[in-house]
């Protein structure tokens, strides 16, 4: 993979796009001067406690229930290493190495703000991590919110743990010789700020929105080819309508239709055809748009939380003097409430399409061959793959139950109240790598579709987006295996190489 420009944590906001660059893309990642001046300033402030023996809350006492017992300053470092090690406790199948990556990115960006109080030395050792693609083996299951992942990562910090490197899995220890890193000694309130915060649920809130912008622009270019396919009414489009109901989604859904369908000679000919057309084709701008308005107002609640700091305590030093303040910023409720709406939004864009491909398939909706394809009977065609779609919609509707509005009591009572953000986070995903799956579902249909139209010619947008997908899957003219063909469409989706390739033709889309 091509490596990127450098991306420099600054002092300013750091962008989803930053973050894809180094987690996905692999761009290296640096911390610029002022950046590393702010990180020896919290430092200090920790080193003065310890110095001056206060008592705060996992530094000179433990953590969680055990905030009750005072640490000596002599055992305070070993605390921290029990505290990594006692909490590395995640189970099931791996993260997958981007996700790992984005969360490392989160741990340094959150420490980089400076009320941590951790040395410099050792953020600079986890950005080392990343940019020699040391990535930790991290358990996808245990986390309530935080804690558990970042448990992982830091182990490998310590020489400890597993983790990926060159290729292969291997002990901590072995990872970091390879890359030339030495293991790192934690000390005061160190192992403490590595668990905690937010940066889990957020690094993978951040790639959700990201994939799901994607797929928005994906479902705006898919679901005019059906649009055509099924001789739909463009009436129900014009901008009129869009001024006269003011949510910007449905607006900017509007427009990206009215260019996906320029120079169409389908819509042209059928324009009158209909008095009207089914919801699923006429409420695009609507339900799109809604979606659009919904992941907007998400991107900016994950891009917030991207640029708070968000462990416990936190370390000032201000006109009222050096304190840690012990509070809940580590608390994850924003993340994970708009995780969940994530979830419910994308699973809406992928109930629409399969209806449409339902309506695709289906002679008596789209006077088109059964299943689309000449020789029904002997042919199955399409058929099937209108049920893989129902089954990915199905599951949508039970991963759109809200991680949120649970919560368990753990640590004794201490933490009684809990967001479960990386499970409302990581739930997100599976809901839009299905979404992801019926809308090339959708593709394929729409694009075998719109040829029964020809010689008459479709938009030139997706014209382009059905051009891009037979240089990949043939017209289906007999039965033949179809999961390669959907599975190549689902990628091309996920890569975004359907929303380049006809932006390239016909600039870009509004999200």
């Amino acid at each position: 993979m091509k490596t990127q420009e450098k991306v420099m944590i600054t002092e300013d906001d750091f962008s989803i796009g930053d973050l894809i660059s180094v987690a996905r893309h692999h761009a290296p990642l640096e911390l610029s001067m002022s950046v590393k001046k702010r990180i020896n300033q919290g430092r200090d402030i920790v080193e003065r406690f310890v110095e001056e023996e206060r008592v705060i809350y996992g530094i000179t006492t433990g953590v969680g229930e055990n905030s009750k017992i005072k640490i000596s300053a002599s055992d305070s470092r070993e605390l921290q290493k029990n505290i990594i090690m006692s909490h590395a406790c995640g189970m099931g199948d791996p993260l997958e190495k981007e996700i790992v990556r984005a969360i490392m990115v989160m741990m340094i960006k959150n420490l980089s703000l400076g009320y941590s109080g951790v040395r410099l030395e050792t953020v600079e050792r986890l950005a080392e991590m990343v940019n020699k693609d040391v990535i930790p083996f991290v358990p996808r299951e245990g986390s309530l919110g935080y804690l558990n992942h970042q448990a992982h990562i830091s182990l490998v910090l310590l020489g400890m743990g597993e983790a990926y490197n060159q290729g292969g899995l291997t002990d901590g220890e072995t990872a970091l010789k390879k890359a030339g890193i030495k293991p790192i000694e934690l000390h005061e309130k160190e192992g403490l700020s590595l668990i905690n915060g937010t940066v889990d649920m957020t690094a993978i809130g951040a790639l959700a929105v990201y994939d799901a912008i994607n797929v928005l622009k994906a479902a705006d270019i898919v679901s005019i080819i059906s649009f055509e396919a099924l001789k739909g009414t463009y009436y129900a489009f014009d901008p009129k309508i869009s001024k006269v109901k003011r949510h910007p989604g449905q607006k900017k859904t509007t427009d990206n239709i009215h260019k996906l369908i320029e120079n169409s000679e389908i819509t042209e000919k059928f324009k009158d055809y209909r008095t009207q057309d089914a919801l699923s084709i006429r409420s695009i701008p609507q339900v799109h748009g809604a979606c659009k308005d919904a992941v907007d107002y998400i991107r900016t609640i994950v891009e917030r939380e991207m640029n708070s700091a968000s462990d416990n305590p936190l370390v000032f030093d201000d006109q009222e003097g050096a304190r840690a303040i012990s509070s809940s910023n580590c608390h994850g409720e924003a993340i994970a409430l708009a995780m969940d709406f994530l979830a419910i939004s994308l699973s809406e864009l992928a109930n629409i399409s399969e209806r449409r491909i339902f309506r695709l398939v289906s002679p008596q909706h789209s006077e088109l061959p059964p299943y689309l394809i000449e020789q029904s009977g002997l042919n199955s065609g399409y058929m099937i793959s209108q049920y893989v779609a129902a089954s990915l919609v199905s599951n949508n509707k039970v991963y759109s139950h809200p991680s949120s509005v649970d919560s368990i009591p753990t640590t004794g009572g201490q933490e009684d109240h809990v967001s479960m953000g990386t499970s409302a986070a990581l739930k997100a995903l599976k809901v839009i790598a299905n979404t992801e799956k019926v809308i090339g579902i959708e593709w394929m249909c729409s694009c075998q579709g719109i040829e029964f139209h020809q010689p008459l010619q479709p938009g030139t947008g997706t014209t382009a987006a059905c051009d891009l997908f037979r240089k990949y899957v043939p017209r289906l003219e007999q039965d033949r295996i179809l999961y390669k063909d959907m599975r190549t469409a689902a990628e091309l989706v996920h890569s975004a190489e359907i929303v380049k390739h006809v932006e390239a033709k016909i600039g870009p889309l509004q999200f």
